[in-house]
């Protein structure tokens, strides 16, 4: 595996457009492997009913418990867990490089195709989101949300803006400090913002409302394995981490042992929120009637 990601970031270092594509290509490759499951071999003889085309789309994702438990998985997420190895971090550098080129239709290509990936790492490797906390970085998010680039990149950005919050309060106050609302209220408030963007900045306010959870810690440094971390929810996470109310605070925020930033409340982060949107009240009435996120803020 580590020959495999060594070729990919050598691509990906590269400011020549076709290595950048078979750099993404590879590691999307790499994680296809570790995603989906290998095919079933016919018996001699015996031909498929399908191309071999129809037979990759008919492969379903593993599931989790399924992933957990595939050593090749814990190859990649063991080599996640360094500097040298991250794949969070080499798309993150190779999308500023791509930012930094210009846009064409070529470009934008490979900007979407490096989201993609960045959205299906954090996902395989939750720690790897830790990278958002740095304002170079998520400034890269925001940046990509400029009018200057296509709704396909705007909502392919908001997917991995969603995902580099979840379990982070850092990066949220990250997010906060480089004036992220203002730039997601501005977009979805905009006459000219596609109708798919502006639903995804509203999903992603939804989001936003919820209440924070702590961050999930690299591995190294968890009291459980991979497969116990993955699996746990919101509620289980809390209280691991045993968050404890701030009394300098008024109790409204809490710290865990393994933030170095405060949690918000939930109170707190709607009062933030007015400064941009006013309908505040509506927009926390409806995400309790339709129960959106399982309820999470009833």
């Amino acid at each position: 595996m580590e020959n495999l990601l060594s070729l990919a970031f050598d691509n990906l270092s590269s400011y020549d457009g076709p290595k950048i594509r078979k750099g993404l290509r590879q590691v999307e490759g790499l994680m296809a492997n570790i995603c989906l499951p290998k095919k079933q071999k016919l018996p001699k003889g015996k031909m498929s009913d399908t191309s071999s085309e129809e037979d990759e789309d008919a492969r379903a994702p593993k599931s989790l418990s399924g992933l957990t438990e595939d050593p090749v998985f814990h190859e990649f997420f063991k080599l996640q867990e360094g500097f040298e190895w991250n794949l969070a971090h080499r798309l993150v550098t190779t999308l500023d490089r791509l930012i930094a080129k210009g846009g064409d239709g070529q470009n934008d290509l490979l900007i979407l195709s490096a989201l993609d990936l960045l959205q299906g790492v954090s996902l395989l490797h939750p720690p790897s989101r830790k990278i958002f906390g740095r304002e170079s970085n998520m400034n890269l998010l925001l940046d990509l949300l400029e009018p200057d680039f296509c709704p396909a990149i705007q909502c392919s950005t908001m997917r991995v803006l969603n995902i580099a919050l979840v379990d982070n309060p850092q990066n949220t106050r990250t997010y906060e400090n480089l004036d992220g609302l203002l730039t997601v209220t501005s977009l979805f408030k905009s006459r000219g913002t596609n109708k798919e963007v502006k639903y995804r900045c509203m999903e992603f306010l939804y989001f936003y409302l919820m209440p924070e959870t702590p961050s999930i810690p690299s591995v190294a440094n968890a009291r459980e394995s991979v497969p116990a971390m993955l699996q746990r929810s919101p509620s289980k996470l809390a209280k691991a981490f045993q968050i404890s109310t701030d009394p300098e605070n008024g109790g409204n925020r809490s710290r865990s042992d393994s933030d170095n930033g405060y949690i918000r409340s939930q109170a707190d982060k709607q009062a933030i929120l007015c400064r941009y949107l006013g309908n505040i009240d509506d927009l926390l009435g409806d995400l309790q009637k339709s129960a959106v996120f399982g309820g999470a803020l009833n």
